[in-house]
């Protein structure tokens, strides 16, 4: 197991003991990435995260300090005073920090163990916007690099297809049923001059109740709105970048989950590994490069998961700010009798 304070003590990471804003200030540093979640193989990078205070003068003079970027090393170091706000946010990328292996942490300060000591305070249900939000544009981003890189028109449409029917038959979980027939998509001629063929619907339905049917329709929008935003980038994802995308995408809805049930945090995904790691090495990619039916079905088993997990979860709407302007308080006043 890579040790981190072996790591940090290197020379390239020098500038956490040079740096005025670092040094005796940082409050933690600890693992991002592959390393945090468990889930590194040989070659992984080694990305470093962590928190450290602000000077006084941050406080109440005339200096800012927001985080600290090495992108030799890929580290991030931020200010206390932004990272709060992120955490309060249910953040993806900040909450993990305060749910990594006890001894995945180095140079944890007073401030810092206090700050995972009350980790707790800074879940709510903002997580399902946050959480949500950030998979929901994972997934765009995967199914766009799979249309634009691998598929061409007339297959990028029926592949739109099958994502919309899938969706369609995970409605009943979440929504008043939907009658046999009620919504039936296909593939027909196009009005249209640009193309030949679109996806066109027939739509039955009778009594259905309107805001379940605004729930399904904007489900269906941001779906087709998705795909039609295909990435801009110019270097074409190869089989190791989507494995690895379609890996996190899993990791983020069980680690929602976890937040919801446990109302914890847990970043290292130590009993899932085997299913992240079989995404990771290929097993729900075809020879095309497309990716299986399996791995959708697996996708939206996770979302009713998720959708129950909320509505049984005691987690407050939003975090308790009164007390988490106390705990900001108590750290940054301790800065200015130092």
């Amino acid at each position: 197991m890579l040790n981190i304070s072996e790591v940090v003590n290197q020379p390239e990471y020098n500038f956490l003991r040079t740096n005025p804003h670092l040094s005796d200030n940082i409050m933690f540093l600890t693992f991002g990435g592959s390393y945090a979640y468990g889930t590194n193989i040989e070659g992984s990078d080694i990305d470093i995260r962590g928190c450290a205070l602000p000077l006084a003068s941050d406080l109440i003079g005339m200096t800012n300090f927001e985080q600290v970027l090495d992108s030799q090393t890929d580290t991030t170091i931020y200010s206390s005073k932004k990272l709060i706000p992120l955490l309060s946010a249910c953040n993806p990328n900040c909450i993990e920090l305060l749910g990594c292996r006890p001894e995945t942490y180095t140079q944890m300060s007073d401030a810092g163990k206090l700050l995972l000591d009350n980790r707790k305070l800074f879940l709510s249900m903002k997580a399902k916007a946050s959480f949500g939000g950030y998979a929901s544009q994972q997934l765009a981003r995967l199914q766009n690099a799979v249309c634009r890189d691998r598929m061409g028109a007339d297959a990028q449409e029926e592949h739109l297809l099958r994502a919309c029917e899938r969706a369609i038959r995970h409605f009943n979980e979440r929504y008043q049923e939907l009658p046999e027939g009620g919504i039936r998509l296909h593939i027909g001629p196009s009005k249209k001059q640009s193309v030949d063929s679109e996806i066109l619907m027939d739509i039955n339905l009778k009594d259905y109740p309107l805001r379940d049917y605004k729930c399904l329709w904007n489900d269906m929008n941001e779906l087709t709105k998705n795909f039609a935003k295909l990435n801009t980038r110019n270097q074409k994802k190869d089989d190791r970048h989507l494995n690895k995308h379609m890996m996190h995408l899993i990791r983020l809805y069980l680690m929602l989950i976890d937040i919801y049930e446990l109302e914890d945090i847990i970043t290292y995904r130590e009993k899932d590994r085997d299913l992240l790691m079989s995404i990771r090495n290929g097993e729900f990619m075809d020879d095309n490069g497309l990716i299986r039916p399996e791995f959708y079905d697996m996708l939206n088993d996770l979302k009713v998961r998720t959708s129950y997990a909320e509505k049984n979860s005691s987690l407050p709407e939003k975090p308790d700010f009164d007390k988490i302007n106390e705990f900001t308080m108590e750290i940054h006043t301790k800065i200015l009798y130092r």
